[in-house]
């Protein structure tokens, strides 16, 4: 397949080639400059994402809908989202990933934008499908992405980045949208003219990407992980299905659930609450950046579980305090558990299927954000949203501590981290 005619950059695969050393110094700073900019790509594309977590309370008010509600609209996010990586990722690899982020960003803007216009429950909807398809499409190929552009050639740095990208959105959309919903005018209507605008260097930088080498042609299939890495996939996809099953809890009905436990209706609070759970996973992975990733999926699960165990506490005993504890440990759990698995991921992954493999890692990712939190709301509906939490936070403590068992076994026989 010929290279894209659009590209006015050299292909990455040609990186390492010698240079005189004065333009070798300039390409390595023009190549981390493009690093960084993707970097703030996909901070930016999930922060949109996440914008509408501390608003969803009042959109309930606004428009009359219940919590189950707020979980179909999240849910919705993700069932488009999922199919949307099944697809973009492998196209990423055959077509190059400028003609697949681009799209993306364009979809990311018009969801901020339905947001920005909602005027009926249906909006909110059809504005995260918006926001599902762009996710979708651009999760495999930015993380991709990065660990081609990576100067050094780094993928466990490629990898640390991409988790911290990745968490930071997600922490900054409830704090962003929290912020401005208390502070400006037009609070359901600002946070996403904000993003919108946010999301134009995110273009400019992908129209500036080096062109990547293309693969075979694409056709729609089902997605295929190699052999040789299958175990390892699919002990890291199930340890971060349940991570960011607490990451769905805590970004649809936690800033909701703070709300009933403080009898505050700041919204920053629930957002922020939200917000500090992802801050401490993306601090915890600045921190232990460089160590084994298998080690740290075993330190993680059961720290993840403890945080789930306070949080069950809450439940029957409730205290600020003790929320705030179970956030803390959550978060670090989280943390762990990702940066372990993707790291262990991509450094398993073939070149030549980089982004497909990715994208099926973070299809089980956000299955994990949308389907268990989808059972909370439904159990919200028959019983206290306070004992829905409960009986989910039980639910996915044993099954982070059975990830654990598992992982330990797999990981008596697992070959020693090569570093990369």
């Amino acid at each position: 397949m010929p290279t894209d005619p659009s590209a006015t950059e050299v292909p990455v695969c040609s990186r390492g080639l010698a240079e005189p050393s004065g333009r070798g110094t300039r390409a390595s700073r023009a190549s981390g400059r493009r690093f960084w900019a993707t970097a703030y790509t996909l901070l930016i594309l999930l922060t949109g994402t996440n914008l509408p977590t501390p608003l969803y309370r009042s959109y309930a008010t606004r428009f009359g809908f219940s919590p189950f509600v707020v979980t179909l609209i999240f849910a919705v996010y993700v069932a488009v989202l999922i199919p949307s990586l099944l697809v973009a990722g492998p196209l990423s690899d055959a077509i190059g990933r400028r003609r697949v982020l681009l799209p993306a960003i364009v979809l990311a803007a018009l969801g901020s934008l339905g947001f920005a216009l909602a005027t009926s429950t249906g909006w909110l909807f059809a504005a995260r499908i918006l926001q599902g398809l762009a996710v979708g499409a651009a999760s495999g190929a930015l993380t991709a992405a990065l660990s081609e552009l990576e100067p050094s050639g780094s993928r466990r740095k490629a990898a640390l980045v991409s988790t911290v990208a990745s968490v930071g959105g997600l922490g900054l959309g409830p704090v962003l949208a929290g912020l401005l919903a208390q502070c400006a005018p037009a609070p359901d209507v600002v946070p996403f003219v904000v993003e919108i605008v946010l999301l134009i260097p995110a273009a400019i930088t992908v129209m500036r990407m080096p062109a990547t080498q293309q693969g075979a042609r694409w056709r729609p299939r089902r997605p295929q992980i190699p052999r040789g890495m299958r175990a390892v996939f699919a002990t890291s996809g199930t340890a971060n299905f349940s991570a960011f099953a607490v990451i769905g809890l805590f970004l649809t009905l936690i800033p909701t659930y703070v709300v009933a436990l403080t009898n505050s209706t700041n919204l920053l609070l629930g957002g922020g609450t939200a917000a500090l759970m992802l801050a401490c996973s993306a601090v915890v992975q600045l921190l232990a950046y460089g160590r084994p990733p298998r080690r740290l999926q075993l330190v993680g699960l059961p720290v993840l579980a403890l945080g789930l165990g306070l949080l069950v506490l809450v439940g029957s005993a409730p205290s600020l305090a003790l929320l705030l504890g179970a956030t803390l440990l959550a978060g670090i759990g989280h943390g762990l558990v990702f940066l372990g698995g993707l790291t262990t991921v991509n450094n398993a992954a073939p070149d030549s299927s980089r982004a497909e493999v990715l994208s099926s890692f973070y299809v089980i990712v956000y299955t994990g954000v949308g389907l268990p939190v989808l059972g909370v709301g439904l159990l919200a509906t028959t019983m206290s949203l306070t004992t829905a939490v409960s009986w989910f936070a039980g639910i996915v403590a044993v099954l982070s501590l059975l990830v654990l068992i598992a992982l330990s076994r797999t990981n008596r026989h697992a070959p020693t981290d090569p570093g990369n």
